[in-house]
C-alpha cells in the first residue's frame, strides 16, 4: 500500500498551488505519484443526462469516462467510504497518494494555512506539519508557503525513503 499524506485547509489557503509544486518535485525525484482530490458535499462527479450517469442509474456497478488521452472511473460507493479505501482503487502502482481534502480522516495531515483566510484549522488528527505565511504557537512543524522543496524533503524522508537497518557491531 503507498503512503498516503492529506493536505488540509481553508478554501483559498493554497492547497493546489502547494500540491502542484510538491507533485511536480516528487515526479522530478522519479517518485511515482497519485492524487484524490475530496470534492464538497453535494458535488456531483457525473450529471444527470450523460451516458456515464445513464449507465449507473441503469444499474451498472460502476463506468470509466474515456476521453482521448484520459479515464475517470465513476463508481458508487458508501456515503463515509475512508480514504484507505479510495486510495486501493490505484493498486500498489504509485509510491505515494496525496489527498486534497479528507480533514476528518485517519491520515497524516499537512495543513496549509494562510493569514488572509482565516484561522489555524482546530482539533486534526495526525498533523504532521503546516505550511504557512505567518509564524504559529504550535510545536507542529513549520515550513513557510514557499517551500514546496522542504515539504517534498520532509515527505521523502519521512514516508518515502525506506528505513535503513541499524548497523549491529559484531564482536570477536
Amino acid at each position: 500500500m503507498p503512503s498516503i499524506i492529506s493536505f488540509v485547509g481553508l478554501s483559498g489557503s493554497g492547497k493546489t498551488t502547494l500540491l502542484e509544486k510538491i507533485i511536480k518535485d516528487l515526479k522530478s525525484r522519479s517518485y511515482k505519484v497519485a492524487t484524490v482530490k475530496h470534492a464538497g458535499h453535494g458535488s456531483s462527479l457525473d450529471e444527470p443526462g450523460k451516458d456515464s450517469y445513464r449507465h449507473l442509474q441503469a444499474g451498472s456497478d460502476a463506468t470509466i469516462v474515456y476521453a482521448h488521452d484520459r479515464l475517470m472511473l465513476i463508481k458508487p460507493v458508501p456515503e463515509d467510504i475512508s480514504i484507505e479505501e479510495i486510495a486501493k482503487v490505484f493498486g500498489d502502482e504509485p509510491d505515494i497518494v496525496l489527498i486534497e481534502g479528507f480533514k476528518s480522516s485517519d491520515t497524516p495531515k499537512i495543513e496549509v494555512h494562510r493569514k488572509t483566510v482565516g484561522p489555524p484549522l482546530k482539533d486534526l488528527k495526525k498533523l504532521i506539519a503546516i505550511a504557512t505565511d505567518e509564524p504559529l504557537k504550535t510545536r507542529t512543524r513549520q515550513f513557510s508557503l514557499d517551500d514546496a522543496v522542504g515539504i517534498t524533503d520532509f515527505i521523502e524522508a519521512s514516508f518515502l525513503k525506506p528505513k535503513q537497518p541499524r548497523r549491529r557491531a559484531l564482536h570477536k
